[in-house]
């Protein structure tokens, strides 16, 4: 007869899996992806290495896991600010994203350039690139809230959503590698990111404003 495990065990050893998980996320906010090993996990754990291994196969799949706390709770901060609300643009949802995105990205830049840039195990990857289609799906939203209303020129919604994550990533990178915590980015790129857009008018009643072209 197969051992099943008791709702007691099996609470204990989840448990025991989200403590080694932020564990990881400690190590990997300090050394990064290259830093972390599974002795440096079961050590701020407070557990040994096989009790890590246990839980977790290798290290592919406890970065894995990380990835997904992580992103999931990243994914909700950044689709709570992009949400449509009464009286809320498609400028005002996409400012908020981007503000909120870059401004948690750069309270913790080791992690953060683990999550967008640092070379990875493949496995790895695949959730890199959940991670910037959920975050596309915000932007693709109040991108076509914009055009629906005509706040925005026409474009294709996921498109732009999916050239924003990629650029404001981009952008990230520099300072995120340098563990640079200065905020000053944060104008250029909300600027750039509107622009990307073409929000780059204002309106009057129902006559379209623009700068001159000269």
């Amino acid at each position: 007869m197969a051992y099943r495990r008791t709702p007691a065990v099996q609470a204990r050893l989840d448990a025991q899996a989200g403590a080694i998980v932020r564990a990881a996320m400690t190590v990997l906010s300090r050394d990064g992806f290259a830093g972390l090993s599974m002795a440096a996990v079961a050590a701020e754990a407070g557990v040994a290495t096989g009790t890590v291994y246990k839980a977790f196969t290798g290290k592919a799949e406890l970065v894995t896991a990380v990835f997904r706390e992580v992103v999931t709770r990243e994914v909700d901060a950044v689709a709570a600010a992009g949400a449509a609300g009464e009286g809320r643009t498609a400028r005002d949802r996409v400012t908020a994203a981007v503000e909120t995105f870059a401004g948690r990205a750069l309270k913790n830049p080791k992690l953060a350039y683990v999550l967008l840039a640092e070379p990875v195990d493949a496995a790895v990857d695949v959730e890199r690139l959940r991670f910037r289609r959920a975050f596309a799906e915000t932007y693709a939203a109040a991108v076509a809230d914009g055009v629906a209303n005509g706040e925005l020129p026409p474009q294709d919604p996921r498109t732009s959503a999916t050239a924003l994550v990629g650029a404001v990533g981009e952008v990230l990178v520099g300072p995120l590698a340098e563990q640079l915590q200065s905020e000053s980015v944060m104008p250029e790129l909300v600027a750039f990111a509107l622009r990307a857009l073409g929000v780059g008018h204002e309106t009057r009643g129902h006559e379209t404003l623009r700068a001159p072209t000269e």
